[in-house]
């Protein structure tokens, strides 16, 4: 069986998300030893042999609805979003000092990869809708890895998960040299999934009764608020951009 929590496992959480599964087994009753973190995320998302995951709303839509089930979404509490919702912020170095999006029109868009909604999707739909269109683009592999590549001056803007930001925030010193200057609108956050076959009720009341006893700083350093319900179709509403061909 497989255990994977690698949306949101940065180094530094990474003992707190190692607690958060062990308290998940404790109440399953079953389960690995230990979370996986040397997989690819879609061969996880798509081996039989999954109990948990947790999948991008992109990847979630666009192959994954109908070949897993959806145990719940996690709610990090997000300002300004609906509860299992989160958003992007658009992050620009802070000595441009007083911008706007618009003034970001045909610069350099740092993305961590064409799969992911709020590094790829949802700042492109948003910029779209607000007549901003991206020149260079670079994928980067990672929400740090472009954080970091605005930092230093090879791109110009990007677009960064909510939940991830407040990480990152925290505990890479890199973001000091930069300012959030817009925000996405809420889409539905990282659903939990299983493989088929698996008892999703089991699972969802694990899940549930796991981040209920969390210790104050396990729940503060995943931002764990609780777990609720959004409709897949919820999901499947969501636009997604074209791919992107120019992307270097």
């Amino acid at each position: 069986m497989i255990a994977m929590l690698g949306m949101y496992d940065h180094p530094a959480i990474q003992a707190a998300n190692d607690r958060y599964w062990t308290a998940i087994r404790d109440h399953l009753g079953y389960g690995p030893a230990t979370l996986t973190r040397d997989m690819d995320f879609f061969d996880m998302w798509l081996s039989p042999d999954l109990l948990l995951g947790q999948t991008c709303g992109l990847p979630y839509r666009a192959r994954l609805y109908d070949k897993v089930q959806k145990i719940g979404t996690p709610n990090y509490g997000i300002e300004g979003a609906p509860d299992g919702h989160y958003r992007s912020c658009f992050v620009v170095r802070r000595d441009h000092g007083d911008v706007t999006l618009a003034d970001f029109d045909g610069k350099h868009l740092a993305f961590n990869e064409s799969v992911s909604q709020s590094g790829w999707a949802g700042p492109l739909t948003h910029m779209k809708r607000n007549g901003v269109t991206p020149g260079k683009m670079t994928e980067t592999g990672a929400h740090l890895h472009s954080v970091q590549a605005v930092a230093a001056g090879a791109a110009d803007i990007a677009g960064i998960d909510a939940i991830t930001w407040n990480i990152l925030l925290e505990h890479e010193p890199v973001t000091e040299k930069l300012q959030v200057i817009d925000m996405t609108p809420p889409t539905p956050g990282h659903a939990y999934i299983t493989a088929p076959g698996n008892d999703v009720e089991a699972l969802e009341a694990a899940i549930r009764a796991a981040i209920d006893q969390l210790s104050a700083a396990d729940r503060a350093a995943l931002q764990l608020k609780g777990m609720v319900q959004i409709p897949v179709e919820t999901y499947l509403d969501v636009e997604t951009p074209p791919p992107p061909a120019a992307a270097a």
